[in-house]
């Protein structure tokens, strides 16, 4: 078949179009049938905004980017539409219309029929106009429950392709390594194993309703130099392979995400964008990863605006391709015309092109986008009538009463209680003084990728398009028969101490006080956790503290609830608060938590997936650190955490006896088991998170003094007892040696059934016989952990 005529003629079947044919043949066919123009227009995109009358997207302005002309674009075709319902509110419905509608155009407009590939943020859900607003990663990370965030990731991805959107750029997969970084509400916690296995979850979810799940930021945003966005990271190759790595490893090898995004940073002089043996060396060629490698949003750009490695537009494109970016995000500026002309003058070699497409359209046919009965008409849409866009208004629900419900389950989950003198839970009290910036703010509950805090905030008469219960009308349902006394007392961070006397009469004329902090979500400075809003110290913003300390002082017991994007220093709350409840931005449903927990309608079983300081100056440093990290008599700085990683209350006691090993010896390619009771010995119903630590004394290498390996939920009635048994695998033991390869020594070690990283339960010593072993990738990642019914 003459390709060139099949291609004008659409309704002769191509290669391309065949979905019988192999996938790779079909590729090879269309790259073949291509234009170096039409190549190149596969590997960028546009960024848009769908319309609310449901009419075509309009092409997004943005500050570093020219206008864009979609009559001069698409006729060589369109590789991406970047953010069509994360730009604007728009009504789901006609958003829809909207993307179909444009899609149907740009298929129309190129020789090929292809449509684009529309992505979208889904870091706590869609980031669209009245959908769900789940909790953040750090409360996925604080619920210790990869199910649960499996089924949420999930209804995210539904609603996401239901409205025609094929790729999500989530999970977060960077570990903490300093508090101060603003992204931190972004990410699943300060240990690369709950990291990646919570993110893993996430990712099999998203995939598993048809959405390409895209793991971000590889690799090594997070430890860049005192928190600050985009900043260069100081991290040697051990700490790359040991901490920053594995969750990407991980989510790779056992959740199939499709897609990886570059990192802004550099690291050792390197950045990520250009990086070949991360990009390609590591991530293909050893890993096997066989998806669309896109840049973060000017990531390409970046590479001769701020990190000086590329002359010109040209020379950062071709640097970028080289390395192994493939789609550059979010618009076209140096994969147009600068790698075109790069490509036709012999600057860069057409190969290259050739391989980032091969991947671009691979993911395609995979969609169905080159299928011949393509529909740019999406699922939710079937039925309607797209002439009469009106009449589709309110009738797509992106907040389901499924999606609300999961919301509120997570919520629960990932409440933290961090201290209680027995005060909660409060029972029926008769007057609650109910003060602070964050009581009565409906968005307290929001992360800054939230639609709300995100796009939201720049249109003011917009409504929020989901119901935001603020935490002073949840206390008032949860305590119908208390009278309830609201004070600001001050804001976030405007140091406005105007409110305190108010707030302190109100206190010592309650039962109660419960105050609410913590942080504002927002953007680039402006709010107090999120993107580009990086902290100083880890002090409560703004006048928080002096407020939390005047009340302390009113002699009224006080429970301190924070609301943030961050773990914060708490200074005398630690040991002078009734009870202290951390959340991390807990969604829609968050207040209701929250308002459970104090009532003892839930009982707490979050556990802390980043430690909280005891001082505001003690970052960067995570429970991961080595000996010399750890206070000793050298330094007068004293790092230990207030709260450790791992910790959390609940309502009820659970005690941990019978401690049984299988072997106290197993090869350096074997596995120890051993089997413990946990047993319920309150008077509630509760949920113990089971904690598994290896620590290894003596190694050729330093290494943490402890770190995760393993975990579970074990919930069980006032009474009740399971027995677990744990099989830890040797090669949960390796690390990356002097030589730079993953090695399982021989020697002694610790397996630490924990309550947290400072609340070891059992200790079971153990030893790796025989010689040193080398793994790689494909090593055994996880203990199992088996439960059943404790015989008496």
């Amino acid at each position: 078949m003459n390709t060139d005529v099949a291609a004008e003629n659409p309704s002769a079947l191509s290669l391309w179009n065949d979905p019988t044919a192999p996938v790779a043949a079909r590729v090879d066919a269309l790259i073949a049938a291509m234009t170096l123009q039409e190549k190149t227009a596969q590997l960028s995109g546009v960024w848009v905004g769908a319309s609310d009358e449901g009419g075509e997207v309009a092409p997004h302005q943005h500050d570093m980017e020219e206008a864009v002309d979609l009559d001069a674009l698409l006729p060589t075709g369109l590789g991406q539409l970047t953010r069509p319902f994360g730009t604007v509110p728009v009504d789901p419905a006609l958003g829809a219309l909207s993307l179909a509608r444009t899609q149907a155009r740009i298929a129309a407009s190129n020789r090929f029929r292809i449509p684009a590939l529309a992505h979208d943020e889904c870091l706590a859900g869609f980031a669209a106009w009245g959908a769900t607003a789940y909790p953040v990663p750090l409360s996925w990370g604080a619920a210790f429950d990869p199910g649960l965030v499996r089924r949420m990731a999930a209804a995210i991805g539904r609603d996401m392709r239901a409205v025609g959107v094929h790729q999500g750029l989530a999970p977060v997969l960077d570990v903490v390594r300093d508090a101060r970084w603003g992204r931190v509400e972004e990410t699943i916690g300060e240990d690369p194993y709950l990291v990646g296995t919570i993110g893993t979850a996430y990712v099999q979810g998203l995939e598993s309703a048809g959405i390409v799940a895209t793991l971000k930021h590889f690799a090594g945003y997070s430890a860049s130099r005192a928190g600050r966005n985009l900043a260069p990271a100081s991290m040697g190759p051990r700490e790359r392979a040991d901490v920053v790595l594995p969750p990407f490893e991980m989510a790779i090898r056992q959740g199939g995400a499709r897609s990886v995004m570059n990192a802004y940073t550099d690291t050792d002089g390197v950045p990520s964008a250009a990086d070949e043996t991360l990009l390609t060396g590591l991530l293909r060629d050893t890993w096997g990863f066989d998806g669309t490698v896109v840049a973060d949003y000017f990531a390409v750009a970046f590479l001769k605006i701020l990190h000086g490695v590329a002359a010109d537009w040209a020379d950062a494109a071709g640097t970028a391709l080289h390395a192994g970016i493939d789609v550059e995000l979010p618009n076209v500026k140096t994969y147009g015309a600068p790698l075109t002309e790069a490509v036709a003058d012999g600057r860069v070699p057409e190969e290259l092109v050739d391989r980032a497409l091969r991947r671009v359209l691979t993911q395609k046919a995979a969609l169905g986008l080159l299928d011949p009965d393509w529909n740019p008409v999406p699922a939710a849409l079937d039925g309607t009538d797209p002439d009469d866009p009106e009449t589709l208004r309110g009738k797509i629900d992106l907040d389901s009463p499924e999606n609300r419900a999961l919301a509120r389950a997570l919520a629960e989950e990932a409440v933290v209680l961090l201290s209680n003198d027995g005060t909660l839970p409060l029972g029926r009290p008769r007057r609650i003084a109910l003060i602070g910036p964050n009581a009565d703010e409906p968005t307290a509950v929001l992360g800054c990728y939230s639609f709300p805090q995100h796009i939201g905030v720049r249109h003011p008469g917009t409504p929020l398009g989901i119901g935001l219960p603020t935490l002073r009308e949840t206390l008032a349902a949860e305590f119908p028969g208390a009278g309830i006394t609201h004070v600001r007392g001050t804001g976030v961070d405007d140091g406005d101490l105007s409110g305190l006397e108010e707030a302190v009469r109100a206190a010592r004329e309650a039962d109660v006080t419960v105050v609410a902090l913590g942080d504002r979500a927002g953007l680039f400075g402006r709010g107090t956790s999120g993107e580009g809003c990086d902290a100083g110290t880890l002090d409560l913003p703004g006048a928080q503290q002096q407020l939390l300390d005047a009340l302390l002082d009113t002699g009224t017991p006080v429970v301190t609830v924070l609301l943030a994007g961050r773990p914060y220093a708490l200074g005398r709350a630690v040991t002078e608060s009734a009870a202290i409840v951390q959340s991390f931005f807990p969604g829609e449903e968050g207040t209701h938590a929250i308002a459970g927990v104090l009532s003892g309608r839930v009982n707490p079983s979050g556990r802390l997936p980043v430690g909280v300081p005891r001082a505001p100056g003690s970052q960067p440093g995570t429970y991961l650190g080595a000996r010399l990290a750890h206070a000793n008599e050298a330094s007068n700085v004293d790092p230990t955490p207030a709260f450790p990683f791992g910790h959390g209350l609940s309502y009820t006691r659970f005690d941990w006896t019978d401690l049984t090993v299988d072997a106290h010896e197993a090869p350096t390619d074997g596995e120890f088991t051993l089997a413990f009771t946990v047993r319920n010995t309150g008077e509630r119903s509760g949920t113990e998170v089971v904690q598994l630590y290896l620590h290894d004394p003596v190694a050729s290498v330093v290494q943490p003094v402890q770190r995760l390996v393993g975990y579970t939920r074990v919930t069980l009635e006032p009474g009740g007892a399971r027995r677990l048994t744990v099989t830890v695998p040797a090669d949960l033991a390796s690390f990356t040696g002097r030589d730079g390869r993953r090695v399982v020594e021989p020697g002694a070690l610790e397996l630490r059934p924990a309550a947290s990283s400072a609340d070891p339960r059992l200790t079971a010593r153990v030893v790796l016989t025989g010689p040193e072993r080398h793994v790689d990738h494909t090593r055994r990642l996880h203990a199992t952990i088996a439960q059943k019914p404790a015989t008496a």
